[in-house]
């Protein structure tokens, strides 16, 4: 198979949400989908969802794009710092992206 036809099927596959290379934990396939997490500290939950992420269909295992990790980190820290800084910390903090 050339690398255009590698290429083109790589393309379709990520098309239909399936990632090309399989997961490193069990080798299964990896799918596209919205997840959501929750993180605490210092006493406060906060809820992100609608994060754009390749979860293996077999173990569960997380992947994001280049550089999706630091952005998910980025917003967790901005909500904690407002949940803080404005004192709005009554159970769960939550944000969708």
């Amino acid at each position: 198979m050339d690398k255009s036809n590698q290429e083109r099927e790589g393309i379709m596959k990520e098309k239909k949400g399936l990632m090309e290379h399989p997961c490193t934990e069990c080798g299964d396939t990896l799918e596209k989908k919205l997840i959501s997490r929750e993180f605490e500290r210092e006493g406060i939950t906060i809820k992100l969802s609608g994060i754009k992420a390749w979860v293996c269909r077999g173990c569960g295992e997380i992947y994001f794009q280049p550089g999706g990790a630091d952005k998910v980190v980025k917003a967790a820290n901005c909500l904690f710092e407002l949940a803080l800084t404005e004192k709005q910390h009554k159970g769960t903090l939550t944000a969708q992206m």
